[in-house]
């Protein structure tokens, strides 16, 4: 079931790209995001942040809203609250055009959705529909217990969707990284292929990078029993595996600094966020299953719904069916 839907083409020239569409990779480019909100977690302040990406092509924005049927079924199975479904649907709808009168003001073409059903499947069919370029959503509110059972939102995303998600938590805690997250973003890799991925994302941000900070993270358990040679040998490979990323970075224009650390991924990231003062993470994801992820667990997915820094993680390229 679909509401409404608000869309007019802008009205003005608005703020356009800063340098040509031949200096980034054709197909990371951010020309429509899809704005997935409870109002809560995310309001029109957040997305406001997230405007600075229209000097890197993105024209056009599509809000989507999920009545997750769950949330409005009745006590013991006895139905569908069809009453509270209604009113969630005409109160988001009123936000959202307030919202897109905002945005078309400033040249900016909106479009919008408001469906009853499962939020990862409601937003992968948002994506196919819309071919948005990038997926923006709030923290997860699931409990660890509901994760371990249900899967979490972000692994199911990640599993269905080709497209970047970005995890975003305005965080007030941490002023160094708030109102505008693609200043100082901190890549951390581990050499898979989303990871060296995120390194062509990054590149077609360059209007909105001040500098690039790329983190290696040495696992404790490689090294442990090794003698201090063969120690000091695995952190100069990463060291200068990670300045081959930054000498791409720097070939593009834009300042980078590697660092390598030793430890465990999840807090050691963590960490150098913080000492970097960066205002964003980044992350290649896997497409393992949730099942495979309640088992062993997963960096990304930990720091995109545990960590206070907004988190953007880039999904593996999928293969096309003939591949």
């Amino acid at each position: 079931m679909s509401w409404p839907t608000i869309s007019r083409k802008p009205s003005g020239d608005g703020t356009r790209a800063t340098y040509h569409e031949s200096d980034c990779p054709m197909d990371m480019r951010i020309k429509k995001l899809l704005f997935v909100t409870k109002f809560e977690e995310l309001g029109y302040d957040a997305l406001e942040t997230l405007l600075s990406l229209r000097k890197a092509f993105l024209e056009h924005i599509v809000f989507l809203y999920v009545i997750e049927r769950d949330k409005v079924a009745m006590q013991r199975g006895v139905g569908f609250k069809r009453d509270e479904a209604i009113r969630q649907k005409e109160a988001a709808n009123i936000r959202f055009i307030d919202w897109a009168e905002r945005l078309f003001v400033q040249g900016m073409e909106v479009g919008v959705y408001i469906q009853i059903g499962s939020l990862a499947a409601e937003v992968a069919k948002a994506v196919q529909k819309e071919e948005a370029d990038l997926v923006v959503i709030g923290r997860s509110q699931k409990s660890t217990l509901e994760q371990f059972y249900s899967g979490s939102t972000v692994t199911e995303l990640i599993r269905r969707l080709s497209v970047p998600v970005l995890v975003y938590k305005p965080a007030p805690e941490l002023p160094f990284a708030m109102g505008k997250p693609f200043d100082r973003p901190l890549l951390a890799t581990d050499w898979s292929p989303a990871s060296m991925r995120a390194v062509d994302f990054l590149i077609n941000m360059k209007p909105l990078i001040q500098e690039v900070r790329v983190v290696h993270v040495v696992d404790q358990g490689s090294i442990e029993g090794s003698s201090a040679m063969q120690a000091q040998k695995a952190r100069k490979d990463a060291k200068q595996r990670l300045e081959e990323v930054c000498a791409r970075f720097e070939s593009a224009g834009i300042p980078a600094r590697s660092h390598v650390y030793v430890g465990d991924p999840k807090e050691e990231i963590e960490k150098a966020l913080r000492e970097c003062q960066a205002t964003l993470s980044v992350l290649g994801s896997s497409a393992k299953t949730n099942w495979v992820e309640r088992v062993i667990g997963s960096t990304p997915r930990h720091i995109a719904e545990k960590s206070f820094f907004p988190t953007l993680l880039i999904p593996p390229e999928r293969r096309s069916n003939g591949g």
